[in-house]
C-alpha cells in the first residue's frame, strides 16, 4: 500500500493524544517539510524523484519512538508500519535514516552491536539506498524541530548524546552528504531555506 504525506500526517496526529513526549513528532514533521523542497528542487533540475514520497518518509521516519524503547525505534518503526501494510518503499525509512553509507558505525551515539540485531545490520549492508531515502538521511542531521545548518544540528546531537570513536566519521560523512546534494542542485541547498537564516 502506498503512504501519502497526508496519510502520513494522520499517522503522526493520531500519536499526539496519548504520547507524552510529543517533540519527536515535531522533528518529523519538520524533516518531513525540508525533504519535500529539497526533493522539488531536485524534480525541477530534472532528477527523477517523487516529491510527496520524500515527504512522506521524513513524516514517518522516526514513527518507531512512538514505543516505550528509542534506542530501537528504528525497528519499532518498520514494524509498525508494516502492520499497517505499507509497501516497503514506504517501511525501509525507519531502519535507513539513522545510518550513512550502508554503514551500522556510520550514526550518531556510538556504535551500534551488529550481534544484537542481525536483521538491522544485514539490512544496512546490502541495502540500495534510494535518492528520497538519502535525502531523509540529510534532513535528519538538519532538523530538531525546526531546520538548522548541519553544524549546529550535529553540535546538538553531540552535547546531548555524546561524542564517541564514531562520531568524527559521521560528521564527516553528514559533510559528504551534504556535498553531495549541493553538487546536483548546482547550488547551497542552504540558500532553499531562508529560515536557517533566523537560526544561526
Amino acid at each position: 500500500m502506498k503512504l501519502t504525506s497526508t496519510k502520513a500526517l494522520v499517522i503522526l496526529d493520531s500519536f499526539k493524544e496519548y504520547i507524552e513526549n510529543k517533540s519527536w513528532i515535531a522533528h518529523c514533521i519538520c524533516v518531513g517539510n525540508a525533504a519535500e523542497e529539497i526533493a522539488k528542487a531536485l524534480k525541477d533540475k530534472g532528477y527523477n524523484i517523487d516529491v510527496d514520497k520524500a515527504k512522506a518518509l521524513g513524516y514517518v521516519h522516526d514513527i518507531g519512538k512512538y514505543s516505550s524503547a528509542p534506542e530501537i525505534h528504528e525497528i519499532k518503526g518498520y514494524e509498525f508500519l508494516k502492520a499497517k501494510g505499507f509497501d516497503d518503499d514506504y517501511c525501509n525509512i525507519c531502519l535507513t535514516h539513522s545510518f550513512l553509507n550502508n554503514d551500522i558505525n556510520c550514526t550518531a551515539g556510538g556504535i551500534l552491536d551488529p550481534n544484537k540485531n542481525t536483521f538491522l545490520a544485514n539490512f544496512i549492508k546490502n541495502h540500495e539506498y534510494t535518492i528520497e531515502e538519502k535525502i531523509i538521511n540529510l534532513c535528519d542531521l538538519m532538523c530538531k524541530n525546526i531546520i538548522y545548518t548541519i553544524d549546529k544540528r550535529l553540535i546538538d546531537l553531540i552535547l546531548r548524546k555524546g561524542a564517541y570513536s564514531n562520531t568524527q566519521y559521521h560528521v564527516t560523512q553528514t559533510y559528504k552528504l551534504k556535498e553531495y546534494f549541493d553538487n546536483l542542485l548546482g547550488f547551497d541547498l542552504y540558500n532553499l531555506f531562508d529560515e536557517i537564516k533566523d537560526n544561526l
